[in-house]
Order: C-alpha cells, then structure tokens, then sequence
C-alpha cells in the first residue's frame, strides 16, 4: 500500500484488449495528479480463456471497430496502435504479469505486454516471446521462464477471475474507485465503478463524490 493512500483504484484489464491499452494513459495521468495518495490494484481478467473460441485476425467486426473507435481514440490519446495480425490467448500474458508484480517490475512489464501485442502483433500468450520481452525489461529471463513453465502464478490469476465473476464482470476494462472512511465516520462512501475505456474526467467525477467535502491535500 502506498504510504498515506486514501483512494483505491481496482483495475481489471486484460492484454488482449484494446480498449484497456486505451485507458492506461488516463490511468496514468490520474497517478501523476494524485501520486502517492492513490493506490491502483490491477487483477487479470482473460476475454478469452478455454475453451472461449479465438476471433479470426480478419473478422470484417473487428476491423470496423477499430476503424470506428479504436483508431479514433488512439490518435486521441496519443497511443500507437496496430490491429494485431493474430489473435492469441492472454493466460500466460497475465501470469508474467504476476511474475513482473512479485519482481517489483509491473509498471514497465504491464506497459511492454501491451505494446508487444498492439504495435508489434507479438503472440503474448507464447512463453518464449513472454521470456523475450520481459528480458527487454529487466526481468531474469531463467526465473521468468521457470515460472511460467511450472504456472507458478496459474492460481493467483485464477484467483482474480473468480473474484471478478463473483462482481459479474463480464468485460474490461472496469475500474473501481473507492476509499477509506474518514476518522469520523462509520463507514466511507459506496465504491465507483467505470466501465470501458472513460476519460479522465469520469475519474474526477467519482473522485468528487467519494470526497464531496474536497480531495485531502486540494
């Protein structure tokens, strides 16, 4: 927990997602306001875990999509993004990701995991291609592969999954803000949660409803 954190970010994603790649500059941007008085928590989320079937790279659906949004809110955002030339599955994805948090590199893995897939169309859910980027890192690439190769952190993303059916999440990104209750109340506000890939403004919104009397520190 981050020293002081009064405001809690819960953050499901999934690396195969364009639109939680989408939010992660709005996401950071909200880190940068608010430093070390927020406390973001991220939790894996697969779109498509077995024996979910793996969309065709072509499918005419998914090109209009990021034709009509995602190419649009990319430029918006200042992301460089590239339809994929495959499509994969995220497990292993998530468990690096969990291998990165344990090794106190997630920032920089979580953000590698995403470029890899949506500007390189690297298939993220190959170990050697997980090794790989999490070589370019930082991470020791023996550890790393031992890890995965044993699903050392097949559990702990299992773990996140069930918790985000017992919510009924059924897609991503899907933010919960909340935070602790002041010293002189019973219990703080409901949480907030956002879904999809909300602007910046969402955030303070919620922000202004879970502190009505202003934000410590404002």
């Amino acid at each position: 927990m981050a020293r002081g954190a009064t405001l809690y970010l819960d953050v499901w994603s999934d690396y195969v997602c364009p639109f939680c790649y989408l939010e992660l500059p709005v996401l950071n941007e909200f880190r940068e306001i608010y430093g070390d008085s927020v406390e973001v928590r991220w939790h894996a989320f697969e779109l498509r875990p077995e024996p979910v079937a793996i969309p065709e790279a072509d499918d005419e659906s998914v090109i209009d999509s990021w034709e009509d949004n995602i190419y649009p809110m990319a430029t918006e955002r200042m992301l460089t993004m590239r339809l994929p030339s495959i499509n994969t599955r995220s497990r292993k994805a998530l468990e690096a990701a969990r291998f990165s948090q344990e090794a106190g590199a997630f920032d920089v893995m979580h953000q590698a995991l995403f470029k890899a897939y949506f500007e390189d169309s690297l298939d993220i859910g190959d170990t050697d291609v997980l090794i790989d980027i999490g070589s370019t890192v930082g991470l020791d690439p023996e550890a790393l592969d031992e890890a995965l190769r044993e699903d050392r952190f097949a559990a702990s993303v299992q773990e996140d999954e069930d918790f985000a059916k017992q919510l009924g999440i059924t897609s991503v990104p899907f933010i919960v803000l909340s935070r602790d209750a002041a010293p002189d109340q019973e219990a703080p506000p409901p949480p907030i949660a956002l879904r999809g890939a909300a602007p910046i403004e969402h955030f303070e919104a919620a922000v202004h409803r879970l502190f009505p009397d202003g934000f410590p520190g404002d």
